[in-house]
């Protein structure tokens, strides 16, 4: 049986956390910042963890993760 290839995008976004969780972190902080509010911009910098309903697809995309 070949091995399973993981999603590189998938990857970069994801990670596994120490319970068997998923965290992403928050989109709309790559540009055009300057008309986004400084507590916009710090609240986004947090991350947060993926709802359930999406577990099971991250998991297909990660198999090894």
């Amino acid at each position: 049986m070949p091995k399973l290839k993981t999603n590189r995008g998938a990857a970069k976004r994801f990670k596994k956390t120490g319970s068997g969780k998923y965290k992403k972190s928050s989109s709309h902080m790559n540009h055009i910042l300057t008309k986004k509010s400084s507590k916009r911009k710090r609240h986004l910098r947090s991350s947060s963890l993926i709802a359930d309903a999406d577990v099971k697809s991250v998991k297909k995309l990660l198999p090894y993760s």
